[in-house]
């Protein structure tokens, strides 16, 4: 079998595209109907309906999905939830199932030249897969012999820092903690997760300025906030929720300012599904939109600033908050003295906008004292990603915008625990203080040294200075960039070990073994030892809060994300003084040694029972800046973006569809956008087709050539949309293949996913 051929990429091949008009507005009806059809299909209305009803309740379970806070106080009754949280519980909940059966008659190789859609709707897998070296058949294993398997090849590495440890962000604070504690007992750091890809560059730029990697605000700041920018983000298909946020800001009186390369439908007009007399009418949410051309945002930021700097001389005190200037924050003359060297007629070109936009929009921040600045991965997948959340934070101090009411910085986390993995110390770079806590706890010597990110994890693989590959959750081949090289880099490894509820493209792009662990649903009860369970995660905005199962689970055979820890522990570690049995026997045990071990959780078991939750602290929420270098807020010096395009070259960002969550693709159609049935396209601005001759649907290829190495993604449709000059946009997985694994970010080495330099050829 050594000549089988495993497709990394999704096929080649065009489903038959049709294009419809763009709504005017998002959400309503519409999202009712399609939420609806999701559950009918997958798991019948019956179950469907009792599982919606438990969904983001404080009795229920948390959404699979995006992170986004539930509100504190009252919970909309059997909506509490919106069309891709409801999509997202029916693919977990699904009538599919990827059996031994399925298995033995489905070949890896043959199932590889399946689309990402086509592999995600076989369903859940229902008992542990082992595919043997030679193989091309997933072949039933016991989880005893999968468990031995790990271990053994574990202990023959030469040293522990062959192996890597990858976390989803889906995974609970319990299964997180377990399996830090299970890796740094092991003896490596090697522990990337999906921040690594989406908001490192928040986190860095944040923990450098205000001195937490984490966003200052609450829901309820909503409701008080004078304005909201939001920037780089798509909340009507990425985090639906967070429109209802935004429609209680302009019930209060607020404003909203949009910053994006493309005008999103669900941040122009809003009908909110949980309110019947809003269905077919809607709310207008954004006041002032600002078309910025992709990574134009610095520029952009740079004159807001220019034009207040301009009105704080003819009035002094009056524009700026100079006393929280002067109390809080440190380097603002540095900050004045760079701004004023920067000239609005050479920025102006970067951002595509024009000056009387900018204009108007510097008008009303200046009147503004309460402003809440959101973000996504538009920010943070640039090379200059951690320039943009600075210059975020920049404007926001001039203002004193920071730790009082309605007001701070909002980076709008994806998947709905990345934010705990890494407060359970998911992190290649945990502080000393949190390695101390540790084994004071348990008793062992942690590691010191850095670990492995994702980038730098695949490009050891790739180089076979990485050997194993142990992914807790996630899709990680259709995650990461390069694609093809990804790909090799996993093929390199002796065993890759998928931790997983569904079937992923992941798991044909496989080692020389590979094994596939089937653990627990959100949405599934969890019985122990002692009975049944409950975990815990935390959302975006600092919020800890309980999430219990009500199904029963797919299969027998299918685990717990701690059980599954535990048990590869067990059979790894020869010397622990961990009792890792007893830890899963009861979750309060875990919570007991989290608690121990990390700042905020004091009475966690008593705390976390309380319906809703409760609070992290959060040092920028009150003003508390001593966490930083200096014990101040600080301004920074960032530079605009430096990428110069030649005549043939344009820029590539990779986006979602509305029926995609992450790499989860839930359907074949972006509705927002008015595509229908089909992801192979490219979205371009008229007057940029007509420079190459180009037509609606012709068909190009696309190419990178970064590095000098050629990297081409063949086949796909043109499509003429409002998007600036040289700008383009692509959906991902299909256009990972051209993001280059060394174009990153500096400082937070995130992948550069929203710069990418094309050619565009037609076929």
């Amino acid at each position: 079998m050594k000549d089988k051929k495993l497709n990394a990429q999704p096929p080649e091949k065009l489903t038959g595209i049709k294009l419809i008009e763009v709504p005017k507005t998002a959400a309503g009806f519409k999202a009712i109907q399609s939420s609806f059809k999701h559950i009918i299909d997958e798991v019948g209305l019956t179950k469907g309906i009792g599982l919606l009803s438990k969904l983001n309740q404080k009795n229920g379970f948390d959404c699979p999905g995006c992170a986004w806070p539930d509100p504190d106080e009252k919970r909309a009754f059997l909506a509490e939830y919106c069309e891709n949280g409801a999509k997202a519980v029916a693919e977990e909940a699904t009538k599919n199932k990827v059996s031994p059966l399925f298995f033995a008659t489905h070949s890896v190789s043959e199932l590889s030249k399946l689309s990402d859609y086509e592999i995600g709707k076989s369903g859940r897998v229902t008992h542990p897969m082992i595919l043997k070296e030679g193989s091309d058949f997933y072949e039933e294993i016991s989880w005893n012999d999968a468990y031995k398997l790990i271990g053994k090849e574990l202990n023959d590495l030469n040293s522990p820092d062959e192996a890597i440890f990858y976390t989803s962000g889906r995974t609970s604070n319990e299964a997180a903690f377990l399996y830090q504690l299970f890796v740094r007992q092991y003896g490596t750091n090697n522990l990337p997760d999906c921040s690594n890809m989406c908001h490192e560059s928040s986190g860095v730029g944040l923990s450098q300025t205000l001195g937490i990697g984490k966003g200052s605000v609450t829901l309820d700041d909503f409701n008080h906030t004078d304005l909201v920018i939001v920037m780089g983000q798509n909340p009507g298909t990425n985090h639906p929720r967070m429109l209802s946020a935004l429609k209680d800001t302009k019930k209060n009186g607020g404003k909203i300012i949009t910053i994006n390369p493309l005008p999103e439908v669900g941040l122009m007009n809003f009908k909110d599904p949980q309110n019947s007399l809003k269905w077919f009418s809607g709310d207008k949410l954004t006041d002032i939109f600002l078309q910025v051309k992709i990574n134009g945002d610095v520029a952009l930021l740079k004159i807001i600033m220019l034009l207040l700097l301009e009105k704080e001389k003819h009035q002094k005190g009056s524009i700026f908050d100079l006393k929280f200037i002067n109390d809080k924050t440190a380097n603002y003359e540095e900050f004045i003295s760079d701004l004023e060297k920067e000239s609005i007629h050479d920025l102006l070109p970067q951002t595509g906008i024009n000056l009387t936009k900018i204009q108007e929009a510097a008008d009303l921040i200046a009147e503004k004292e309460k402003i809440i600045i959101c973000w996504a991965m538009g920010l943070t997948q640039h090379k200059n990603a951690v320039d943009n959340i600075r210059e975020v934070v920049n404007l926001l101090l001039l203002k004193g915008s920071i730790g009082k009411k309605g007001a701070g910085t909002c980076p709008v986390r994806g998947h709905s625990n990345v934010q705990g993995d890494r407060t359970m110390g998911i992190w290649e770079k945990m502080s000393d203080s949190f390695l101390d806590k540790l084994e004071q706890t348990f008793d062992f010597k942690a590691p010191r040294n850095h670990g492995y990110d994702v980038v730098n994890s695949i490009e050891a693989m790739y180089a076979q200075k990485a050997k194993i590959f142990i992914g807790m959750g996630g899709n990680f081949v259709s995650a990461t960039p390069d694609t093809e090289y990804t790909s090799k880099a996993l093929q390199n490894c002796n065993l890759t070990v998928h931790i997983s509820t569904k079937l992923n493209r992941s798991h044909l792009i496989h080692g020389k073994q590979a094994l596939i662990l089937p653990c627990l649903g959100r949405s599934e009860k969890d019985i122990q030892s002692s009975g049944e369970q409950f975990v815990s995660v935390e959302n975006s905005m600092g919020i800890v809060h309980q999430t219990h199962g009500h199904l029963e689970p797919v299969s027998n055979e299918v685990l717990s994300e701690p059980a599954i820890v535990a048990g590869i522990a067990n059979a790894t570690l020869k010397n622990s003084k961990t009792n890792w049995s007893e830890l899963i026997s009861n979750y309060d045990l875990i919570r007991e040694k989290i608690e121990n071990v990390i700042p905020g959780f004091d009475n966690y078991n008593s705390r976390v029972r309380i319906k809703g939750g409760f609070y992290l602290p959060n040092n920028a929420r009150v003003n508390d800046f001593s966490p930083t270098h200096n014990g101040k807020a600080n301004f920074t010096i960032n530079k605009p973006s430096e990428i110069k395009l030649k005549e043939n070259e344009f820029i590539m960002m990779t986006i979602r569809t509305h029926d995609q969550y992450n790499t989860t693709i839930y359907g074949l159609n972006d509705r927002y956008r008015g595509v229908l049935n089909e992801r192979r396209v490219i979205f371009m601005n008229k007057n940029d087709m007509k420079k190459l001759n180009l037509n609606k649907l012709d068909i190009v290829n696309l190419t990178n050539n970064f590095d000098n190495k050629l990297r081409i993604a063949k086949k796909f449709l043109v499509i003429p949309y409002n998007i600036p000059e040289k700008c383009t946009a692509t959906y991902f997985p299909e256009a990972n293949v051209l993001v280059p694994i060394k174009s990153t970010a500096k400082l937070s080495n995130t992948p550069a996913s929203k710069t990418v330099i094309i050619t565009i050829k037609k076929q």
